[in-house]
């Protein structure tokens, strides 16, 4: 079993930064893909950026060259850095993970995460 817990999130003007982590029980968390999604009010849950175990990352067009998703295995935590935010970037975020091996096209979808944080709110006025 995984736990995962995030850090706080806030309240941050437009165009400002703001830097989320996740940290993860277990023994194998260099092993486990990382995903960060984010659900707004009466929205569906969606992908933001996703870590493999290699280091390789993949983004939602939405966030590409705004956000950066990093691992530290030696600390068991995921980053979420977060710059030249909108308030279209509001939401609560969560992060995810799985020890399977997955394509980025699988990676992209939350049902293919085994386990979740909690989830932060991030709001962004404007």
């Amino acid at each position: 079993q995984v736990q995962l817990v995030e850090s706080r999130g806030g309240l941050v003007q437009a165009g400002g930064s703001l830097r989320l982590s996740c940290a993860a029980s277990g023994r194998t968390f260099s092993s486990y893909a990382m995903g960060w999604f984010r659900q707004a009010p009466g929205k569906e849950r969606e992908f933001v950026a996703t870590i493999r175990w290699s280091g390789g990352t993949y983004y939602a067009d939405s966030v590409k060259g705004r956000f950066t998703i990093s691992r530290d295995n030696a600390k068991n935590t995921v980053y979420l850095q977060m710059n030249s935010l909108k308030p279209e970037d509001t939401a609560v975020y969560y992060c995810a993970a799985t020890a399977r091996q997955f394509s980025f096209a699988d990676l992209v979808a939350p049902g293919t995460y085994d386990y979740w944080g909690q989830g932060t709110q991030v709001t962004v006025s404007s």
